[in-house]
């Protein structure tokens, strides 16, 4: 087997250094409704990755030259902490942080009724507080979670998830060891209840028969990442106490 620095990332049982299957997603925890000031608000752990979303809005879009008359705008802002990482970040926005706030702000751009509100502005804020590969998938994740719990109306929910090539093979939802000496990685998010593809980058190099595999074990990823959404919303509203039908005509509050 070889990998990049011929650092060996499977074993010969062929499981992962972490003991995962090659089709295995890391461990997924997620909580909806955690900052009481936001609108709507995530918190994520998925693998060594800890990640809040919070969305704050619809609101007056400032400065007022930015408005648009006929729909909301998306001003999405991705930032990792300077002690997310091993070795201490700079703080304060570099170029991968302002390239990926902008890819992930569009992705949402295709999902969100925008048209509901006309010279608004719908603000998502993603903290990546501990990074372990995959952030982009995670923020856009626990973001799009985020954006349910504030009631901002969309066509779907947006899930995430990566899959890549690690010694010659195709594996899913890659580690940080995996990210650094893999091959390639290809992050996907698709609004689930339409299957529309609303992210796509790719980092390295796939053969046609690679890529084709891959995005099939991603989206499968993503399917599994939105059933852990939709549970992480039904706990959210199970615990919050029921309203009380109105008097006289059967309604709700």
């Amino acid at each position: 087997m070889s990998g990049v620095g011929n650092v060996k990332l499977i074993g010969d049982d062929g499981k992962r250094i972490d003991g995962r299957a090659l089709n295995e997603l890391r461990p997924i925890k997620m909580e909806a409704g955690v900052l009481k000031r936001a609108e709507g608000s995530c918190y994520l752990e998925w693998g060594g990755n800890k990640v809040i979303a919070a969305v704050y809005g619809p609101r007056e879009a400032q400065p007022r030259h930015s408005q648009k008359v006929d729909r909301a705008i998306v001003q999405c802002r991705y930032n990792m902490a300077p002690f997310s990482v091993d070795e201490r970040k700079r703080p304060g926005p570099d170029r991968r942080s302002i390239e990926l706030s902008k890819v992930i702000g569009h992705a949402f751009e295709n999902v969100i009724l925008l048209d509901k509100y006309p010279k608004s502005s719908i603000d998502i804020f993603i903290e990546v507080l501990q990074a372990d590969a995959g952030t982009r998938c995670a923020g856009l994740t626990a973001a799009s979670v985020a954006l349910a719990d504030a009631g901002i109306p969309m066509r779907s929910l947006v899930a995430a998830c990566a899959a890549g090539r690690i010694n010659g093979k195709v594996c899913l939802d890659l580690c940080k060891e995996e990210d650094n000496y893999g091959d390639a990685d290809l992050p996907i998010g698709v609004a689930a209840r339409t299957g529309e593809i609303v992210l796509m980058q790719m980092d390295g190099d796939l053969s046609g028969e690679e890529f084709d595999e891959a995005f099939k074990l991603a989206i499968e990823g993503c399917a599994k990442v939105n059933e852990i959404q939709r549970q992480a919303l039904m706990n959210r509203y199970r615990s919050e106490p029921q309203p009380m039908a109105a008097e006289g005509n059967g309604g709700v509050c």
